[in-house]
């Protein structure tokens, strides 16, 4: 499976932006896809993830509330609704798919490439 994520950019603080993150090659709807994001200078950490039907969610403590996860089966695509931006969000966000819930860094499949989010004061 090969994951494109896409999306990133710069914004503002408060402002918002939807990551997006598409499959190639094989469906990911038998697969848990998550988001992670490493900042600068920091370890890769779990941002949000959502479970294969789609039925449960998960999301770090410093998203919840700003951020929703969400797919799309017939897209073959997961989402990354980020609201409320704050400065701290800056980091280069990951998807990834694996088997395991719930999910965490090491039990990962497939790895996307990162797309990089810059929010600015």
């Amino acid at each position: 499976v090969q994951l494109q994520a896409s999306g990133g950019g710069l914004v503002q603080a408060g402002g918002s932006l939807r990551l997006s993150c598409a499959a190639a090659g094989r469906t990911i709807s038998r697969y848990a896809v998550g988001w992670f994001r490493r900042a600068p200078g920091k370890e890769r950490e779990f941002v949000s993830a959502i479970t294969r039907g789609g039925d449960r969610t998960d999301y770090a403590d410093s998203v919840k509330g700003r951020f929703t996860i969400s797919r799309d089966h017939a897209k073959n695509t997961v989402y990354l609704q980020m609201n409320g931006l704050k400065l701290e969000d800056t980091a280069v966000y990951y998807c990834a798919a694996g088997t395991w819930w719930p999910m965490s860094t090491t039990d990962i499949a497939y790895w996307g490439q990162g797309t990089q989010v810059t929010v600015s004061s």
